[in-house]
């Protein structure tokens, strides 16, 4: 569930791509593996050697890539890094939000997440998990899918109008992940619809297998939902303890909220 160009591509390797679609595929495709040969990369991407070679080579020339070539194989290059760190500085969470997100985490015990809105899309800005209580697996810094399955992005899409919604949802067709993943458009509405008189949003295994997931939103001084404020955790140990996550979702909220009106979280 990460962005998934390279495998995209690699579905059809007949259909037509731009050059700066398979450039972005090699690099992608590189970059999940962890490394690889210019022959693994021809052999999933379907793209012939010379090219695998010229794109990697354009890759390596621009920084994106390094080639080891004692080992015969490319792995990412520092450019990649440098643009995660505009990246992170441009969504920019203030320390205070992000205090109260470790707080939240260790209050529940589970892992602790804040989204916000980036343009168009739903974004996992911060997040904060151990050892014994991880985050769920794809939920890292920059996800900004599936929306309609997990509990931070119903709480963002429910503070929509319903114009903006229909057009998100237009954009982001909701997929079936699991058996529980709402996809029919009219019964997510109907779904969203009590996520905005209730004010919490819970996903049952909607997202993961064995997971549970809520999430309060997050207003500015307008009353407009502007983030939301989550934990996932295994579905077991959540239950019998949804009051409590309720309580505690609404008061990190709450102080998240108090941050975006005032400047302080506390």
């Amino acid at each position: 569930m990460t962005l998934q160009l390279a495998s995209n591509l690699s579905e059809d390797p007949g259909e037509k791509s731009s050059p700066l679609e398979k450039t972005f595929a090699v690099l992608e495709f590189v970059a999940e593996r962890g490394g690889a040969t210019a022959k693994e990369i021809s052999d999933a991407l379907g793209y012939p050697m010379p090219s695998v070679y010229r794109l990697a080579k354009a890759l390596v020339q621009t920084g994106y890539l390094v080639h080891l070539k004692d080992q015969r194989r490319f792995e990412l290059g520092y450019k990649p890094h440098q643009l995660a760190v505009s990246l992170h500085r441009q969504i920019g969470i203030p320390t205070q939000v992000k205090s109260v997100i470790a707080d939240l985490h260790q209050r529940l015990s589970m892992a602790a997440y804040f989204a916000v809105y980036r343009g168009a899309d739903v974004v996992v800005a911060y997040v904060v998990d151990s050892p014994k209580h991880p985050r769920l697996t794809p939920l890292n810094f920059g996800f900004h899918e599936a929306a309609h399955a997990t509990a931070f992005g119903k709480i963002m899409l429910a503070g929509m109008n319903e114009p903006q919604r229909n057009q998100y949802l237009a954009v982001h067709k909701p997929k079936s992940l699991l058996e529980n993943t709402i996809t029919d458009q009219a019964e997510l509405s109907t779904h969203l619809e009590s996520v905005m008189i209730d004010g919490i949003a819970w996903e049952h295994e909607e997202f993961v297998a064995g997971k549970t997931c809520a999430a309060v939103g997050v207003h500015n001084g307008a009353g407009m939902v502007v983030g939301a404020v989550a934990v996932s955790a295994d579905t077991a140990f959540m239950v019998g303890r949804e009051r409590e996550v309720e309580v505690a979702l609404r008061d990190s909220a709450n102080k998240v909220s108090k941050y975006f009106r005032t400047g302080l979280a506390r």
